[in-house]
């Protein structure tokens, strides 16, 4: 507010009211170097304006003059007229008309003689080197004293940000909630501060020459010149630049009102947060029309008059913008019945990931690469959307394997089974399931169907899951087929050439076989190997150590409400094989590694090394006996103990 007052103290001399089309000015101001001295009135052959700047010329001349000037009052018949001394140039001539402070032309006349002269000598003095010298000195001084208060108002600025941070930061603060607003207050009024400042420099500094106080006259003309009609009032840049000012105020007021609503009235009345949201944006909205239809009518703007913008508009909304509008009216909608929330895992088209704002015309997604896709809210009503999150989180996925034409078809269901059981993730309850789908061109098509708990990780999951299906196959030695193609050639120059061919250039007597993909000859390739190799017997004794009585601890593990029976910790064992064994820890690692090799343990959970950490191995005999029993008993043996996830 200090600033606007200062901006508009530059130009004390204009006029922000609004004035009715059509309407001629019978008064104009005599002005001297941006300095208004008085008004005169039209006549019945010039209008106000013109004889205004007849008047101002022949003063500026005077005031141009290097001899001073002195004004005198004279009668030319019988006219009172105002004179400049020596030159004796006509300055103006007093009518009755322009009586306004007097009884008569001649006392009008004695009046505008003193302002006259007054003005005159002060504009010469002003035109002299002396003064331009002394008024230069005078403008350096005080912006460089503006510049330095700028510095300091700049340290007490960032001073003060910090500590109003580190008090609104603090949860205890009673105005925590309201940190954000106060801090975009706390910049704003050292920004306030900063350009009522240079307001008050740019004040001082263009009222020291004639020049720039003509110039800042002319500005303010400018802008103060009417450009717009509105119903019987004319309005300026300046009004609508002031306008447009107050217009942003109410809508910060009204914004600050509604954080206020909403925290001192819904949240503790107990509404729901989406109710709230609702309630908020139509309590603003409501305000907002409301203080604008006032705004106007205060500023005298003739709302019956808009009936006609606003038809306009209706037909806008209709054609140019219907799109805009369905957005916002979806926005409206989505609020409302919620089908989508903050925090929801969504697939909208190909766009897969979670909500992270829903605004008025759009929604804001952040995909599982990190990048924020703005989304219309129309596409969420007008399209099919996949709401991962809504309802029952629970979700299952559909991994699909083929496997060799002569596979075991009950040893392929194990496999799978097996692999599904291996990652902690998968949910025990409901059971993972193997559907053989039919026969494929090159393959036996089945379906593993897994259940997991967080639809979010669903994709990490089933590539883990791949990864331990690839494992489990490579261990029952099933292969992944490739499709295959067989050529019949029946043209018989074709194949009279081949022989030619063959019998030239001999190949060999057996030629290679078809490439296939060998699992268990690739994991035999990339299978590590321990540091020391151990003899069948040595492995066995460490197993029989192991199982006796004495032995690692076998028995049921849980881990993420999962339950992996018959299992040992991969810690335990190292720990037993340092105590008993009078092992270091990496020799105890080499002993694990050496079973794992060998295939006498099995991993559970966790890679294909054997680690030293809260990981599960289970001996093959056991896991045979689980996976039969599995098999058998439809998996009654294997339970969560906390149900779902």
């Amino acid at each position: 507010m200090c600033t606007v007052v200062l901006i508009i103290g530059l130009f004390p001399s204009a006029s922000i009211a609004q004035t009715a089309p059509g309407q001629v000015s019978t008064w104009a101001p005599v002005v001297l170097d941006g300095q208004v001295l008085f008004k005169v009135h039209d006549l019945s052959n010039l209008s106000a304006e013109q004889r205004a700047a007849s008047i101002n010329a022949s003063i500026q001349k005077e005031a141009e003059s290097s001899e001073q000037t002195s004004v005198v009052v004279v009668t030319e018949s019988g006219y009172v007229v105002l004179q400049g001394y020596p030159s004796e140039h006509n300055l103006l001539t007093v009518t009755e008309r322009d009586v306004t402070t007097a009884t008569t032309p001649y006392g009008q006349a004695i009046i505008w003689q003193g302002i006259l002269q007054d003005e005159i000598r002060q504009a010469q003095l002003e035109r002299s080197p002396e003064y331009l010298r002394r008024a230069t000195i005078y403008s350096a001084v005080v912006l460089a004293i503006a510049a330095m208060i700028h510095g300091l108002l700049w340290l007490i600025g960032r001073w003060g940000s910090k500590r109003i941070r580190q008090w609104l930061d603090a949860t205890h603060t009673p105005l925590h909630s309201w940190k954000d607003s106060l801090r975009i207050v706390w910049k704003l009024a050292f920004l306030g501060l900063e350009l009522g400042l240079w307001a008050a420099v740019l004040l001082y500094v263009t009222d020291l020459f004639p020049e720039t106080r003509m110039a800042r006259y002319r500005l303010w003309g400018f802008l103060n010149a009417r450009i717009i009609t509105l119903g019987t009032s004319n309005y300026s840049a300046l009004n609508l630049l002031l306008l447009l000012g107050l217009t942003a105020g109410l809508w910060f007021g009204i914004s600050t009102l509604t954080r206020l609503f909403r925290f001192y009235v819904l949240q503790p009345a107990g509404v729901n947060s989406r109710i709230q949201d609702v309630v908020a944006v139509l309590f603003q909205y409501a305000l907002t029309f409301l203080g604008l239809i006032i705004l106007l009518q205060i500023w005298g703007v003739d709302v019956s008059s808009l009936a006609i913008l606003a038809s306009v508009l209706g037909v806008g909304i209709g054609f140019g913008i219907q799109n805009i509008t369905n957005n916002f009216i979806s926005g409206f909608i989505i609020t409302l019945e919620r089908p989508i929330e903050v925090g929801d895992f969504v697939n909208l088209g190909e766009l897969v990931g979670i909500v992270e704002r829903i605004g008025a015309r759009s929604t804001e997604i952040r995909t599982l690469d990190q990048v924020t896709i703005i989304v219309p809210n129309s596409r969420f009503l007008e399209s099919e959307v996949i709401n991962w999150s809504h309802g029952d989180p629970v979700c299952r996925m559909h991994l699909p394997v083929g496997v060799a034409y002569g596979s075991d078809v009950d040893k392929v269901k194990m496999a799978l089974l097996e692999a599904a059981r291996r990652h902690p993730e998968v949910l025990l309850r409901p059971r993972p399931e193997v559907w053989f789908q039919g026969f494929g061109d090159s393959a036996l098509n089945f379906d593993l169907l897994v259940w997991t708990g967080d639809p979010k990780r669903q994709f990490k999951v089933k590539s883990d899951v791949y990864y331990e299906i690839e494992a489990s196959l490579r261990r029952h030695g099933l292969e992944i087929p490739f499709p295959q193609r067989d050529l019949h050639v029946r043209s018989p120059e074709l194949s009279a050439l081949v022989d030619a061919l063959a019998t030239q250039f001999p190949s060999p007597s057996d030629p290679p076989p078809p490439p296939t993909l060998q699992l268990k000859a690739a994991a035999e390739q990339t299978k590590p190997e321990a540091e020391q190799p151990r003899s069948p017997d040595e492995l066995q004794s460490l197993i029989d150590a192991w199982r006796s009585e004495g032995g690692v601890s076998i028995g049921d593990r849980q881990y993420q409400c999962n339950l992996y029976p018959q299992c040992f910790i991969g810690s335990e064992a190292v720990g037993w094989l340092v105590e008993h064994w009078n092992c270091t820890r990496e020799e105890a690692l080499q002993w694990g590694q050496a079973l794992l090799n060998a295939d006498e343990i099995r991993v559970v959970t966790g890679d294909s090394k054997f680690q030293d950490g809260y990981y599960f191995y289970r001996f093959r005999e056991d896991e045979e006996a689980i996976a039969q029993s599995w098999n058998l008993n439809g998996g009654s043996n294997v339970a969560s103990t906390d149900g779902d996830v």
